[in-house]
């Protein structure tokens, strides 16, 4: 009895101990690896735009989840804010402008492109110059002499620029006025402050429903994209993570581009529209996932030298990530 006993005794300590050794070495070894959120989040500007919505529509139908990637959607009002927080690494990635991507790299952030946002068409996030109701200026040849509200050395004063050019009209012969804030320009237009301005849509429609006349506006010809970027140190911290949510946004622009009514309520209310554009402005819609054109990144850039922005052009290859777009 004693002896069958013993020989009990010594199993559950033998067991004991097994259990004990495996559990310490499961418990470092989980220590060990990262933990997921740290491996996974990633960390998304978002302001109130329609560019952005791709990323509301990924929220809503989980498919960060399906991607296996947590992202974290911070909203921030204005664009300088989010490039600060994305200068002072409080955030991985944003949708921007060309012009934001090289102004970063100038000040010692380093970002990557990984697809354009909307701009892949003419007919994706359109910019118009119009004229105030009252102006008496029908057509590009009004232009002469007349004011031209923009927001100097942005993607609006560059678009202004490349239209106006394309159109035969003399740079020298036209006015700016830099008015960075677009619903001041978009009221000192309409109050005929102003004779013409440059506006991106929505606010370019509503101007035009409420009297404003369209001179010229981009549909004719791809001038500007906005672009879905991230830190490089971001990307080399989290590749999976940053593919997985450029896939996501991939994926999310293509469900909204082929149900837009679908979306349509969170289109409202994500992108702002105003409450007499919401019956009429279409919900946009996404081209699949690619990069800018080499053409279409250096002309930003000759443009930017040529305004001292940047001292000289960021060649195609420190700028974009072909990486990012492979599974």
């Amino acid at each position: 009895m004693r002896k069958r006993f013993s020989r009990f005794g010594m199993v559950l300590i033998v067991l004991s101990l097994a259990i004990f050794i495996f559990g310490c070495s499961a418990q470092k070894a989980a220590e060990n690896q990262p933990k997921k959120s740290e491996s996974k989040i990633v960390k998304i500007g978002v302001l109130p735009i329609e560019d952005n919505l791709p990323f509301y529509v990924a929220e809503k139908d989980g498919i960060y989840t399906k991607e296996g990637v947590q992202v974290e959607l911070v909203s921030f009002a204005s664009a300088m804010e989010r490039d600060a927080a994305m200068q002072a690494g409080q955030i991985d990635g944003q949708v921007a402008d060309l012009l934001a991507v090289a102004l970063l790299k100038k000040i010692g952030t380093d970002v990557k492109i990984a697809t354009i946002g909307l701009g892949a068409t003419p007919k994706e996030g359109r910019f118009a110059i119009l004229s105030s109701p009252n102006s008496g200026i029908k057509d590009l040849a009004g232009l002469n002499g007349a004011t031209l509200g923009i927001s100097q050395n942005s993607i609006i004063d560059y678009v202004s620029d490349q239209m106006l050019l394309d159109k035969g009209v003399k740079l020298d012969d036209v006015k700016k006025m830099s008015i960075p804030k677009m619903p001041v320009r978009l009221d000192m237009l309409l109050s005929d402050q102003i004779n013409t301005a440059c506006l991106p849509d929505p606010l370019a429609s509503l101007a035009q429903a409420k009297g404003a006349h369209v001179l010229v506006d981009d549909t004719y010809k791809n001038i500007s994209q906005t672009v879905f970027l991230f830190r490089t140190k971001s990307i080399q911290e989290n590749p999976e993570g940053i593919k997985a949510a450029v896939r996501a946004y991939g994926t999310a622009g293509q469900a909204l581009t082929d149900n837009p009514n679908q979306y349509r309520d969170l289109f409202l209310e994500k992108a702002q529209i105003p409450q007499d554009l919401k019956d009429s402005y279409k919900t946009p819609t996404f081209s699949k996932l690619q990069l800018p054109t080499e053409e279409e990144v250096e002309s930003v850039m000759k443009w930017m030298v040529e305004k001292e922005l940047i001292p000289q052009a960021y060649d195609y290859q420190e700028l974009v990530d072909p990486s990012l777009l492979s599974n």
